[in-house]
This record gives C-alpha cells, sequence and structure tokens, in this order.
C-alpha cells in the first residue's frame, strides 16, 4: 500500500508499520472499554466492542502484516443451503460431512495446500481457535469424529489437500443461521475473517432475512463476495438468477459473482456430479493464479473492513461519551442533593434555630437572671471579677451548654444527612443506570457510624474552637482577662454568638435569644475587643461549615463509590482513532 503525505508518496514499509502502530492502539483502547451502566441500546454497543476486537485480531492485524498471504474464501450460508456439499465438489472429493442431520458443520474444517500450512497451523488467523490436523484417508475427514469432540467449536480442523490451488483456502463454516447458538455465533466469526464470500443460498431460500444481513454486512466492508444459487430446478435458472442479482444491486453487492448450480440427484457417495461446480473451481483457480489479483482482493477486502471498524469504533466512542455524560449526571445528582443538606445544615446554625430548647436552657442556667444581663450590659468591667468568680465556681454549667450544643447540632447534621440519601436514592432510581447500580441496597438513610462520626466532629470543632480563643488571648492583659472569665465560659459565649442570628425564632423566644447573644457578645468583646470577636466568629462559622461540609462528602461516598471510574479522555481519543482509521481506509 502506498500513501502520501506533504512531502510525497509514504513506502509502503512506513506506511504498514504507521498502519498496525494505529491499528495496535486502537486494540488496546477498545479492550479496555467498559460500558457497565445500564443505558439504551447497550448491549448492542457491547456486542459491538466484542465484534470489533475480534475482527482486529481475526483479520485485520493479520492481514495488514502480511497482505502476501494466501486468501481465505469461507464458504457460509444458511442451513442446508449446500456448503458441505459444495466445498467437497471444488476439490473433487468428500472431506467435509454433509448430510439430512441438521446443524451438519459442527467443527469448521480449513482446507489449503500443503505447501501453504505455515500460514494456518499458528495464530496469524482466527487466534483464538486451537488447531486440529486432519488428514485425507479417502473418506470425508469426520471419520474420525472431530466434530464430536468437547469444545469442537473452538477449534479449526486443518487438512492440506493438494486439490485446493496454492494462493487461497476454503474454510466450510456452520450455518449462519443454526439452531446452536456457538455455531451461529462461529460462523459470524469466520465470515468476518474472510478475505472473500462464496456464500451458498437456495432457489428458494435466497431471499431470507438472515443470509441478507451478513450479506449487507459484507457489502459495508466492500468485501469481495462470490454467490452461489444452489439448487436451481430445471428452467427457473434465468428467472432466479435475475431476481437476485436485482437485489444484489440494489443492496451494493452489484460486483459480486453470480454462480448457479442446478437441482440434481446426489451422486452415492454424496458428491455432486462432475462439473456441477466448474465454473466456481474455474474462477477460484484463475484467482489463486493472479499474484497481482489476489493482493487487489485482500487490499479491498482490508480497507473496507478497516472503513467499517472506523465506523464502529465511532459509534463506541459515542456510547462510552454517553456513559460518562451518564456517570456526570448520577453524580451531579448525588453532589446537589448532598450540597443542599449542608446548606440547610449551615442554616440552621445562622438563624437561631439551634437556640431552641434545650441548649437556651443550658445557656440561661449558665449566665443567670435577666438582673445578671442588666448588671453586664451597664457595666462589663465593673462586674468582670465578680462574673470570673460565677465561672469558676461553676464549671459545669458550661460544659452542659457544649453538650446541649452537640446534641442539637448532631440532630440536624444526620437528620439532613439522611434526607440527602433519601433524595439521592430517589433521583437515582428514577434513571435506569442509577438504579442498576444501586440494585437492591436501601442506601436512603445514614450509614453506619455516621452520627458517631458527626459527634466526633462537632467536638472537635468546639475544641479549635476553644484554642481560636486560647490564641486569641496570647497578650498578656487579654490573657489576664480570658484567665478570669473561664476558657469553657468564652467558649460558650462564642458558640452562642456564632449560632446567634435570630430569624429562625419566634415571640418570646427572640427576646430571650437575642438577650442571651448579646451577653455573650459583650462579654467577649469586653475581653478581646470588638474587631476580634467578629474575626473569631468568623472563623468558627467557617470551620464549623467546613466540617459539616466533609462529613457529608464522606457520606456520599457510598452512592459515588458505586460509579465506574472516569476517564474523561477515553471518548475522545477513540473519536480520534475513528477518525484516523477513515483516513487509513482512504490513504490504501
Amino acid at each position: 500500500m502506498t500513501s502520501h503525505n506533504e512531502h510525497g508518496p509514504v513506502p509502503p514499509e512506513q506506511h504498514t508499520a504507521a498502519a498496525l502502530a494505529l491499528l495496535e492502539e486502537i486494540r488496546g483502547g477498545l479492550d479496555n472499554v467498559s460500558l457497565p451502566l445500564a443505558l439504551p441500546g447497550v448491549d448492542r454497543v457491547r456486542r459491538e466492542t466484542t465484534t470489533a476486537l475480534a475482527q482486529l485480531d481475526d483479520y485485520i492485524l493479520p492481514r495488514y502484516r502480511s497482505l502476501d498471504a494466501p486468501l481465505l474464501a469461507v464458504v457460509g450460508g444458511s442451513t442446508g443451503a449446500g456448503k458441505s456439499t459444495l466445498v467437497n465438489a471444488l476439490v473433487g472429493h468428500s472431506v467435509t460431512r454433509a448430510g439430512a442431520i441438521r446443524p451438519t458443520t459442527r467443527q469448521p474444517i480449513l482446507l489449503h495446500n500443503p505447501a501453504e500450512a505455515t500460514w494456518f497451523e499458528g495464530p496469524r488467523v482466527l487466534p483464538g481457535l486451537a488447531r486440529t490436523r486432519g488428514t485425507l484417508a479417502g473418506s470425508p475427514v469426520s471419520a474420525n469424529q472431530p466434530g464430536e469432540l468437547a469444545g469442537a467449536a473452538a477449534s479449526l480442523v486443518l487438512l492440506a489437500d493438494p486439490a485446493v490451488p496454492a494462493g487461497i483456502a476454503l474454510l466450510d463454516a456452520p450455518d449462519v443461521d443454526s439452531i446452536a447458538d456457538q455455531n451461529r455465533l462461529l460462523a459470524g466469526q469466520l465470515l468476518a475473517a474472510a478475505d472473500l464470500w462464496i456464500f451458498v443460498t437456495t432457489a428458494n431460500r435466497y431471499a431470507d432475512a438472515v443470509p441478507w444481513k451478513l450479506l449487507l454486512d459484507a457489502a459495508a466492508r466492500d468485501i469481495t463476495v462470490a454467490v452461489v444459487l444452489d439448487r436451481v430446478p430445471p428452467g427457473a435458472g434465468q428467472e432466479v438468477g435475475q431476481d437476485l442479482r436485482g437485489l444484489l444491486d440494489r443492496e451494493g453487492l452489484a460486483g459480486s459473482r453470480l454462480f448457479t448450480i442446478a437441482e440434481t440427484v446426489l451422486e452415492p457417495a454424496g458428491m455432486l456430479p462432475a462439473g456441477a461446480a466448474n465454473e466456481l473451481r474455474e474462477w477460484l483457480a484463475a484467482l489463486a493464479a493472479d499474484a497481482a489479483g489476489r493482493v487487489s482482493v485482500a487490499r479491498r477486502t482490508l480497507n473496507g473492513t478497516v472503513r467499517a471498524l472506523a465506523g464502529r469504533v465511532a459509534g463506541i466512542a459515542g456510547a462510552v461519551r454517553e456513559q460518562d455524560n451518564a456517570a456526570a449526571r448520577l453524580e451531579s445528582d448525588a453532589a446537589a442533593a448532598y450540597a443542599d443538606a449542608a446548606n440547610r445544615i449551615l442554616e440552621a446554625t445562622r438563624d437561631g434555630a439551634l437556640l431552641r430548647g434545650e441548649v437556651l436552657a443550658r445557656w440561661q442556667d449558665f449566665v443567670g437572671t435577666g438582673e445578671f444581663f442588666r448588671a453586664l450590659e451597664q457595666n462589663v468591667g465593673r462586674f468582670r471579677d465578680r462574673l470570673g468568680a460565677f465561672f469558676r465556681g461553676e464549671p459545669a454549667p458550661a460544659v452542659r451548654v457544649e453538650a446541649a450544643i452537640e446534641t442539637g447540632l448532631q440532630a440536624v447534621i444526620v437528620d439532613e444527612a439522611a434526607n440527602a440519601a433519601e433524595d439521592t436514592d430517589r433521583r437515582w432510581r428514577s434513571d435506569p443506570a442509577g438504579r442498576q447500580l444501586l440494585g437492591a441496597d436501601d442506601l436512603s438513610g445514614t450509614g453506619p457510624g455516621f452520627a458517631d462520626r458527626a459527634a466526633a466532629e462537632i467536638r472537635a470543632w468546639q475544641e479549635a474552637l476553644m484554642e481560636l480563643i486560647r490564641t486569641e488571648g496570647q497578650g498578656k492583659r487579654t490573657q489576664a482577662r480570658w484567665l478570669s472569665f473561664g476558657i469553657n465560659g468564652l467558649g460558650a459565649a462564642l458558640m452562642i454568638v456564632v449560632f446567634s442570628m435570630t430569624a429562625g425564632l419566634t415571640g418570646l423566644e427572640i427576646g430571650v435569644a437575642g438577650g442571651t447573644a448579646v451577653v455573650g457578645q459583650r462579654l467577649l468583646e469586653a475581653v478581646f475587643g470588638e474587631d476580634a470577636v467578629r474575626r473569631m466568629a468568623d472563623k468558627a462559622r467557617e470551620d464549623l461549615a467546613r466540617r459539616c461540609r466533609q462529613l457529608l462528602a464522606d457520606e456520599q461516598q457510598k452512592f459515588l463509590q458505586r460509579l465506574p471510574a472516569e476517564d474523561p479522555a477515553r471518548a475522545q481519543r477513540l473519536a480520534a482513532q475513528a477518525s484516523d482509521l477513515a483516513r487509513l481506509a482512504e490513504s490504501a
């Protein structure tokens, strides 16, 4: 093959090397294609991927590596079309089993000239099929019953026969419409590995759907096809032949050769009468003797197959992109549900809702009466010593405030995490891909140990808040102040300030909670100053927000870990390789 670039013709060896490198790269890429999500049409694309890999291994790569190898002519067709009988007629003696029991061809037989055995004994073509060597002994090769062996359909019988002209090999394939799934699949695999199809049909079955599906595939691959119209009744040859020729022309197979074999009585050994297949035999012999003609057939089929593979790879690239989009959609659904939960948690920490009930009661126990509030408001400095003594003398109430905050905040976090899980589960189950990933598992609640992790994270936040107070109070004068008030008391006050926005409170709660927040803020300002209090509150809020988001991010992993591993560039690589394949076919 010769191609061109901007500098002129590319030597055939360089072109072949570049083609093989591209094909090997594509083969590796397809081998790593995973289509795990249950999207519409995914089963078909999985089959397409398997077919593409098989065609690369069975035909494209072997043929690119050895364009001068003998042509492989696969004899295929429907059940009872007479394939095996035709092969016997082409070599002039019985080598394959033909009979009334269907399916007849249980194990494919590859006939080749003895001088060309090395081309077929190794894994050059159809590397996934084991080889069994048959021998000519004046009776069908099936006399040794290879077709009855366990796993026979996974192997080829190689038969060296001098009657097969050098330059071409004949492969008798199973029925394309076999009642046995294994035979039917093998027939498709063998036909996909052919340089040349000899397609056998009958006068009363040439319009059947299954054979035509394969013939249309041949048209797409631009493969050389010889159609044998078998068992043509006397006087019907011209009419039936013209009708079949018209079908071939309309379906893109105008260049196909058409041979007819009249309906006749078989000889006692099951052979066609001498000369019945002479026209086809002579055509094959002439093709085998024409080295340039053989290479032309091989190139045409190879280029057509590569062109068809380009379309197949482009389709696979599209399916991979759809898988990526579906996974991204499911991930986005989970992220949105948990982000909404995080926002609701943080809103609960901002709107005063956490100052209800137990937290409010414990804070009231801690700071004392309304008279204390008024005194503190009038002159914080005057009562600093009294307040410090109060804090030092009553450490337990401050701890109870922290515990109440921990309990209340934990309840909010756990509740919202459960809501997020339920929302994600609902969204995923409304999507076929998500429904498949979830299966029968119920992920609509929080995971094991989440409540304990939430409580631990809240305690860690409270400890970090205490450390923030210690750090802020490093100055000597300030240190004396916060030591007099007590670290736990100041910590409790700062927590109250963090939760002091009162939009979520009503009635008496606004006055009470608002008053408690003022007490906490005035106390902190007296110790640290207004700017420092604002800075500490902002840091504490940011730290709490970060911890809550991290808790939820960890919790949503129970969904995200079910998604397939992503390779964002995979679809793009496959699409680019499909374009390279199309150019390769055009340049040959």
